[in-house]
């Protein structure tokens, strides 16, 4: 089916900068403070996934009460606004500057969805503010990704039915949310994580946007 595009979402780490690695050094911090095992193996099943999710996945069944579960978010997320502070618009990935230029030239509208609570930040830091029609991030909605929720909620806020919306997305359950929603996923990395994208690309650089445009075959 031949989409009429209109807008194109981005998720934020991986896709606009690579904050993975801020993201690592601070559960590996605070893990290691509370004497558990944390690897970068163990760091990549957190891509995508909410925080509550995430810090579920870090204490891999050990018994914390509610309290001691929002004080342990909480230490990560200082952690990891101490070390966000460095990120400048040099952080932005390769490739990404040149496609979203690309994009705003020819009218689409972009906006950012991330299952981050601290995208506005990251994208004040990469002076990224004025770029987007809407910020969407994980204050937005209750159901995080792989629910579609937050792309049909950044949707309704720039005024783009979601089969007129793609999406960039770095994580398998973004591209499963995408696809939920009824948007054009396409997927950056590797095929065994976001294969099931209707287009892939390894890296944002290699994007090929008259392909997805449907302006070369």
């Amino acid at each position: 089916m031949k989409r009429s595009l209109k807008a194109f979402i981005f998720d934020l780490d991986g896709v606009i900068t690579d904050t993975a690695e801020f993201h690592y050094q601070a559960w590996k911090r605070l893990a290691a403070e509370e004497g558990i095992p944390f690897t970068r193996k163990d760091n990549e099943e957190l891509r995508g996934v909410s925080r509550e999710r995430s810090l579920e996945l870090v204490l891999a069944g050990r018994e914390y009460t509610a309290e001691e579960k929002k004080l342990l978010m909480d230490r990560k997320n200082q952690y990891y606004k101490e070390l966000i502070t460095t990120i400048t618009p040099d952080d932005l990935l390769p490739g990404v500057a040149d496609l979203i230029k690309k994009l705003k030239e020819n009218g689409y509208k972009l906006a950012l969805a991330s299952a981050s609570k601290n995208a506005k930040t990251v994208i004040k830091n990469l002076e990224l503010e004025e770029v987007f029609e809407y910020i969407a991030d994980g204050y937005s909605v209750q159901n995080s990704k792989p629910a579609p929720d937050l792309f049909l909620f950044t949707a309704n806020k720039i005024g783009v039915s979601p089969e007129n919306c793609a999406v960039f997305e770095d994580a398998r359950s973004g591209v499963e949310a995408a696809l939920a929603a009824n948007m054009l996923a396409v997927g950056i990395g590797p095929a065994e994580r976001v294969g099931i994208a209707d287009y892939v690309y390894e890296t944002m650089a290699d994007v090929d946007l008259d392909e997805i445009l449907g302006e070369r075959e």
